[in-house]
């Protein structure tokens, strides 16, 4: 693999980005907060913390995280099938956890579909834990489409 620059997220990326979330599987989405102006909106909001990789061959993995002045959350993480096992994963995420740091964030949590193997073992891998202590919950507060890959 030629080498990989890793750069902020930019709007402009949106459709390289939405493309490589659809081929990548076992990952949730929906039709608005994942849309090109709810992203825009998360990457307004979150300008230092949103990463892509570059190659020579285009799009070879993004990261979409934020914080919320106590936590950071990572929201998506996808890495393009020919540069899986590359490092570029591990890059992404060491970018993202240095500006969530620089932002004075001292924790991270994230989710993953359980059924997603790949997904688990990389996090694993990079030192997230499963916590069985607590039941994750959510609400709609306005009636959302999934889109699973």
């Amino acid at each position: 693999m030629s080498d990989v620059f890793i750069r902020p997220m930019r709007p402009e990326d949106y459709d390289a980005v939405y493309a490589l979330w659809m081929s990548s599987p076992n990952m949730g989405f929906n039709n608005l907060d994942d849309s090109r102006e709810g992203i825009g909106r998360f990457l307004r909001r979150n300008p230092d913390t949103c990463f892509v990789a570059l190659t020579d061959c285009g799009l070879a993995g993004v990261i979409l995280a934020g914080q919320d002045g106590r936590r950071g959350y990572i929201y998506h993480m996808a890495v393009a099938e020919t540069c899986r096992r590359q490092g570029v994963g591990t890059a992404l995420l060491d970018r993202c956890l240095d500006a969530l740091k620089k932002e004075g964030i001292h924790k991270v949590a994230l989710l993953v579909f359980k059924y997603n193997e790949a997904g688990n073992a990389f996090w694993e891998r990079q030192g997230f834990t499963v916590r069985e202590d607590v039941a994750y919950r959510n609400r709609e507060l306005t009636k959302l489409i999934r889109i699973d890959t």
